[in-house]
């Protein structure tokens, strides 16, 4: 309880910051302009429509939600401009839903010093959530945990035994390692190659070559859509069929609009169903409606996972009350378990002693086109 009384001790005796009478001002750190905007523009306008439809309401407790975009570029040190920025001048009450492990590893302890919660960074790496710190929320499963999952389920499946890895020489890519090399583990394995990349790389093939150099009968990617795009296809190129399993930065229609022919096949990482309209229920195919006719595109899984911070968050504040503070906002959040969705999302549920929302995640494959589910969640 130390600790609590200790973040929260500043705020005793001023206004809550981004709190008014009638508005809640939130902010988001996205890129817009770098090598992931195709990712940090639709988890905005998912947030948006949220808000939007929340303010047609009348708000949360009679309070309109504000949204306020920054854009990183990917980039770790304009991530923490952007945050001082939404502190000092914009002066949000939370931050929800950034975008990046390196943007967030950057511009969270800003957030927390300054005493705002930090909630459901598109950033799955422990320290989003661990060790417990009260203001510090998270909903996606772990890297680590889930790919260790998903290892040990496709060595179940496909009998490999010679594991090469392809990461982002970041925090991502380190993280998802070793969740990787934790999977192996069980099973008596280690990897037989792991070769890193540059943020924003383009040319992959040196690293493919090593990899089947190191004759790899799988390859783990932890990469995003483009980086995903171009390393498969690179070893496709090269003639080379080896299976490749990418994170859930990868699990992305995108993945197979750019990639086409080249990336039929590819495992992936689902935390989240994607939305296609195609089979869609009745709730779904509403919502893809109401999104088209706001933004004039179709919403793929970064637009419904920005949807879907931005309803957790809004739950938070509807539990927390009227009196909205900081800590009123933690002690509510802590006491939210959500339900499945339309978008056929998980359960979330957090407690005094867990804000992680979620473990687990479940395997796909890209078949005629399009991710298809292909087990249960991974323990």
């Amino acid at each position: 309880m130390a600790m609590v009384a200790g973040v929260f001790a500043s705020g005793v005796a001023q206004a809550e910051p981004g709190v008014t009478a009638g508005m809640i001002r939130v902010g988001t750190i996205q890129d817009l302009s770098g090598p992931i905007a195709m990712l940090g523009a639709p988890i905005r306008d998912g947030m948006l429509l949220r808000f939007e439809e929340a303010n047609a309401r009348g708000g949360v407790h009679g309070r309109t939600l504000e949204l306020h975009a920054e854009d990183s570029g990917y980039d770790p040190k304009r991530a923490v401009l952007a945050t001082r920025k939404l502190l000092s001048r914009d002066k949000v009450f939370a931050f929800v839903g950034n975008l990046g492990t390196p943007v967030v590893m950057a511009s969270m302890p800003l957030a927390l010093d300054a005493g705002r919660p930090h909630l459901f960074p598109f950033s799955p790496h422990q320290a989003t959530y661990s060790p417990l710190h009260p203001l510090k929320f998270q909903l996606f499963a772990p890297y680590q945990d889930y790919m260790s999952a998903a290892v040990r389920e496709m060595l179940t499946r496909g009998g490999y035994q010679r594991v090469g890895l392809l990461f982002q020489d970041d925090d991502y890519g380190h993280e998802v390692k070793k969740g990787v090399e934790a999977g192996l583990a069980q099973r008596g394995l280690t990897l037989v190659e792991a070769v890193g990349y540059k943020r924003g790389a383009t040319d992959f093939a040196s690293q493919i070559a090593r990899l089947r150099a190191a004759d790899c009968d799988l390859v783990v990617l932890a990469t995003v859509v483009r980086e995903t795009v171009a390393s498969v296809a690179e070893a496709r190129k090269t003639g080379w069929t080896v299976d490749m399993l990418v994170t859930a930065s990868g699990y992305s229609a995108q993945t197979h609009a750019l990639g086409g022919a080249a990336v039929e096949g590819l495992y992936g990482v689902s935390v989240m169903p994607l939305p296609y309209a195609e089979g869609a229920n009745s709730a779904l195919a509403d919502w893809i409606g109401r999104y088209r006719q706001r933004f004039g595109a179709a919403p793929n899984i970064w637009s419904a996972m920005g949807y879907n911070v931005a309803d957790v968050f809004i739950q938070g504040l509807e539990a927390a009350g009227p009196e909205l503070t900081a800590s009123r906002f933690v002690a509510a959040m802590e006491t939210v378990h959500t339900t499945r969705d339309f978008f056929g999302s998980p359960e979330y549920r957090f407690s005094k002693t867990d804000h992680l929302g979620n473990r687990v995640g479940r395997l796909a494959r890209i078949e005629n086109g399009r991710w298809a589910l292909i087990s249960d969640y991974l323990e």
